[in-house]
């Protein structure tokens, strides 16, 4: 299971009003070991090497939910399965980030441990669970 991390700079991107994560668009892009995403860093997507996703399919996540209940908020995105119809570099690291910001304000990554290539045809799931964060 890969491991999500939240950039800490969406913390202040949220609170300056640079995401309506009702209507936004998200996406997803890939980066390797070699260009690894760093929680503490103050960065937007532009700010990161990230490798080609031009044999995906699709990058753009479905919100499936975004509300709150009792004071928590929980943002719940689809999960999506990738098909590539080419070689896709390897990676390590998906970043989600906010394509209607801006700047494409990021959100948060996930490491995957280990890089993954894909070929011609070979599908990756992004598995969000039950929700992609919860906050309180």
């Amino acid at each position: 299971m890969a491991t999500y991390t939240k950039f800490q700079c969406f913390v202040e991107d949220l609170a300056e009003k640079k995401h309506n994560l009702a209507s936004d668009t998200l996406k997803v892009a890939f980066s390797n070991a070699s260009n690894a995403p760093s929680a503490s860093d103050d960065v937007k997507l532009a700010d990161i090497t990230t490798v080609s996703v031009s044999n995906l399919d699709s990058v753009t996540l479905s919100v499936s939910s975004s509300s709150q209940t009792s004071g928590t908020y929980k943002l719940v995105v689809a999960d999506k399965t990738l098909t590539a119809s080419g070689a896709v570099p390897a990676f390590r690291y998906v970043i989600i980030y906010n394509d209607s910001a801006t700047n494409k304000e990021v959100i948060c990554f996930f490491d995957y441990g280990s890089e993954v290539t894909l070929a011609k045809d070979d599908t990756f799931k992004l598995d969000f669970g039950t929700e992609l964060f919860s906050l309180a």
